[in-house]
């Protein structure tokens, strides 16, 4: 049953002060922004909270800058925007390569990055390339501002650190040297939520990280140390397979997972030499 506007409230602050304020004042209230996934869940009467503020107006969570080695990307860019920008293609491909498979374009055109991050689903497709960027969160509350590890920021599905108070401003990314390499896996490339998603860097120290296998994205430490140490790709695929523990659910099972992974392990090892 789809839940009635008419039970919803929604504020709208004129700048991202004034959204502090209300986050600190008038909790609990729930930012929105491209709105993609909170329609979804209203329209089947699954999404719990009741009082939202809207964030889409204010353009100061807007921007892609580089800030000396860092790439800043503003809370509130969208897909659209990273697959368009130049500095991103330059520095980040792979965020371009999971931004091209969000959606369709008319959700490419609404979404926004930290929705993403602040979504928390392990399926998210920008996460896996975000935790081997290094990415990091940069929260703001009336009190300040915190920068945490996007690899830190979850704590269990769709759970994260983020205080009620405080809203994802940016996300930066520092300088990320090696090959870059993204791959989703599903029933279709875009417009369907991933079985299996990859994302790598291949260098002196190899990063890997997975979506789709565990309650959050992960990286994958035992397996790269293996590569770094220089294990065959046979062997870095064992590890792997004690290192991850997916689940059967409604869009795949565990030993698909399982399997998919170590072939997608291999695949970009191959194709980045």
């Amino acid at each position: 049953m789809k839940i009635a506007t008419t039970t919803l409230q929604l504020r709208e602050p004129r700048s991202v002060d004034e959204a502090l304020v209300m986050m600190n004042e008038d909790a609990p209230l729930t930012p929105v922004a491209g709105c993609t996934d909170v329609f979804v869940t209203l329209n089947f009467g699954q999404q719990p909270a009741r009082r939202f503020i809207n964030l889409w107006p204010l353009d100061e969570l807007r921007g892609i800058s580089e800030d000396g080695e860092a790439l800043r990307i503003g809370a509130l860019t969208t897909y659209t925007e990273l697959i368009r920008s130049d500095v991103v293609n330059r520095r980040m491909p792979a965020l371009v390569a999971a931004a091209r498979e969000v959606g369709g374009v008319q959700i490419q055109n609404r979404g926004t990055l930290a929705g993403n991050v602040a979504n928390g689903s392990p399926a998210g497709d920008s996460l896996p390339v975000l935790a081997v960027a290094d990415a990091v969160v940069v929260l703001r509350s009336v009190s300040g501002e915190r920068r945490i590890p996007v690899t830190e920021i979850y704590t269990g599905y769709r759970a994260t650190v983020i205080r009620p108070d405080e809203l994802i401003v940016a996300i930066e990314i520092p300088r990320t040297d090696g090959a870059q390499w993204f791959r989703k896996v599903g029933t279709r490339a875009a417009q369907a939520i991933s079985k299996v998603v990859m994302a790598a860097v291949r260098g002196p120290e190899p990063r890997v990280a997975f979506g789709s296998v565990a309650a959050t994205v992960v990286r994958v430490p035992r397996t790269e140390r293996a590569l770094a140490d220089g294990a065959t790709i046979e062997e870095a695929q064992r590890v792997l397979a004690a290192e991850i523990t997916p689940i059967d659910d409604v869009r795949s099972t565990a030993a698909y997972r399982l399997r998919v992974a170590g072939n997608l392990l291999g695949q970009w090892w191959t194709e980045t030499v």
